[in-house]
């Protein structure tokens, strides 16, 4: 999973892509593990190579990844917030405020018997909540087609009540101990007023807006690059780098190489 992640990155530097194929792409990096937990065919071997995407596909760009998937979940269920937040912070460089004091977290209700989002409105529903949450919660809704491995799914798996689960390619020697539960609705509506009804509209939405991936990127790669953290008074230096990438087609390697000939690198 690692792999891909850093394989895909390496794509968009070598092949000097924009910053819109951070969040959706028609390719992936795939071996033939990864291809088969993904769902995809004709991949095999453990080389991890770019794979074109079939029309449909639930894949593309690093908002599908199951490295990213399940570093946003605690490894047994899933939450809108932690991923929603993570899309926010890393990629659009938006980070939402900390929780106020003495809120409780949200814990996914395993028995089926509640769903995150009517567990989720009742947190928008406190003044102190909805402000952030009309922030965080649309994409982390969006990312809900996908499990805490990265595996996609329509229905959230279920401890108490539920339909039986079908084995389908579970080892014959592991017991189902789930059933499944509730719909996913991965549908929402950005503090901007635009809606999606799933995760491929949230994707063309975010793809949109390009010069603000590509704003963030350059300033996650000027943090990396000058060791400190970013400062308002870069904000300048980030903008003029990003406006003379745009001219030359705004490509992730045009970006690096306006990055070290920029005064923000060169004298910080």
């Amino acid at each position: 999973m690692l792999a891909e992640s850093r394989a895909y990155f390496r794509e968009l530097i070598d092949k000097n892509l924009t910053a819109d194929y951070l969040v959706k792409g028609d390719f992936a990096m795939l071996n033939g593990r990864l291809a088969a937990h993904y769902g995809l065919p004709a991949v095999s071997g453990t080389q991890v190579r770019r794979v074109a995407l079939p029309p449909g596909s639930h894949r593309g760009g690093f908002l599908t990844q199951a490295a990213v998937l399940k570093v946003t979940a605690n490894g047994t269920t899933t939450s809108p917030v932690p991923r929603g937040a993570f899309v926010l912070d890393r990629l659009l460089g938006k980070p939402p405020a900390p929780p106020p004091p003495n809120i409780p977290a949200v814990e996914p209700d395993v028995r089926g018997a509640t769903t995150i989002r009517e567990l989720l409105d009742k947190h928008r529903n406190n003044a102190a909540c909805a402000s952030c949450h009309a922030k965080i919660d649309p994409p982390g809704f969006a990312l809900e087609e996908f499990d805490v491995i990265g595996g996609h799914r329509s229905r959230y798996r279920s401890l108490g009540t539920g339909d039986p689960a079908p084995r389908g390619t579970i080892d014959p020697f592991i017991g189902i101990g789930f059933k499944l539960g509730p719909k996913v609705d991965s549908s929402g509506t950005l503090p901007d007023g635009r809606a999606f009804s799933g995760l491929e509209e949230f994707q063309t939405l975010l793809a949109a807006d390009r010069d603000a991936l590509l704003t963030n990127l350059a300033r996650q790669f000027a943090v990396y690059a000058t060791a400190r953290g970013a400062a308002f008074g870069d904000r300048e230096d980030v903008a003029a780098v990003v406006a003379a990438a745009n001219k030359s087609g705004g490509g992730t390697r045009t970006l690096i190489h306006e990055l070290v000939q920029s005064t923000l690198f060169r004298t910080r």
